[in-house]
């Protein structure tokens, strides 16, 4: 049985880290506009009802950045710093970007799906938006726990929990919740939850669906990458780091995955433990990119 302590941000792995600062500076904007603007971002980048007003389409992404209050991304941010990490044992940090959105945006259809198919939610449909990180924060929960069944947290007060017992009573509470005051919430939550099992799933079945989002990701962070500089040699001869061809690139790049691939067939296999020094150092190193 794996056991987890949360360390130090510090030694947070990176796209972890940045989640965190992105969603905390989302809510400082909020509480600067507030204050100073006399302006509600939540307004303008919580998600709004398909047929209201105010809805614009953004808000499917923009929603799951902000939050209505400390408690509230307190707790959201502390469920991602926990769950980030064990979850990155097993996915890349890319992947690991990309259930978060996903987890975002199924949490957001079921949200919107309910409010426009229940008529329970009718007279509250026109006034309610949705708010918080909670949707993808329970993909990454459910995510960790489908793949990684036997890990178990130690918790204040509380001693060792299993983590698949932890995500399992967070579904279960969203779903004996939905007919109360956060209804709209309670049904993120659980769209998060499915998304993360079927992604876990599949995950273990050599499927990966992060892959159209993590191409996204990787176009969009390929517009900043500088290109190689020249280098001035003592002899005044300019020279330029050569860059792979195509094929270069492609070969070592199904080379590292099928490395990759193997490590983690190893730990399906065997477990995490099974693992050599170097291949531990090979799979933090390949998380890391």
């Amino acid at each position: 049985m794996s056991d987890f302590r949360p360390s130090g941000f510090s030694v947070l792995p990176t796209v972890v880290k940045n989640l965190l600062i992105i969603n905390v500076l989302f809510f400082l904007a909020t509480i600067a506009c507030d204050v100073v603007l006399h302006i509600n971002l939540s307004d303008y980048l919580g998600l709004h009802y398909i047929g209201a007003s105010d809805f614009q389409p953004f808000q499917l992404v923009t929603y799951m950045f902000m939050h209505a209050d400390v408690m509230h991304i307190f707790f959201n941010m502390i469920s991602l710093y926990w769950f980030g990490r064990i979850t990155l044992e097993r996915i890349s940090q890319k992947q690991l970007v990309a259930l978060y959105i996903l987890g975002g945006l199924a949490g957001a259809a079921l949200y919107l799906l309910a409010y426009n198919i229940f008529p329970y939610f009718s007279v509250a449909v026109n006034s309610s938006y949705l708010l918080g990180a909670s949707g993808a924060v329970v993909a990454i929960c459910v995510a960790a726990a489908t793949l990684q069944p036997h890990y178990s947290l130690r918790l204040m007060f509380i001693g060792e929990v299993k983590l698949v017992w932890l995500a399992l009573g967070m579904v279960a509470i969203s779903v004996f919740g939905i007919t109360g005051n956060n209804a709209g919430g309670e049904f993120a939550h659980i769209g998060g939850a499915i998304l993360g099992y079927l992604y876990a799933k599949a995950w273990l079945q050599g499927k990966d669906y992060s892959r159209p989002v993590t191409s996204v990701i990787n176009w969009f962070t390929n517009l900043f990458k500088r290109t190689p500089k020249m280098k001035v040699n003592k002899g005044g001869k300019q020279t330029a780091t050569r860059v792979k061809t195509d094929a270069e690139y492609n070969r070592e790049k199904r080379a590292n995955e099928a490395a990759i691939d193997a490590i983690l067939d190893k730990i399906k296999q065997r477990g995490y433990e099974s693992l050599t020094a170097d291949e531990k150092r090979e799979l933090f190193d390949r998380s890391k990119k």
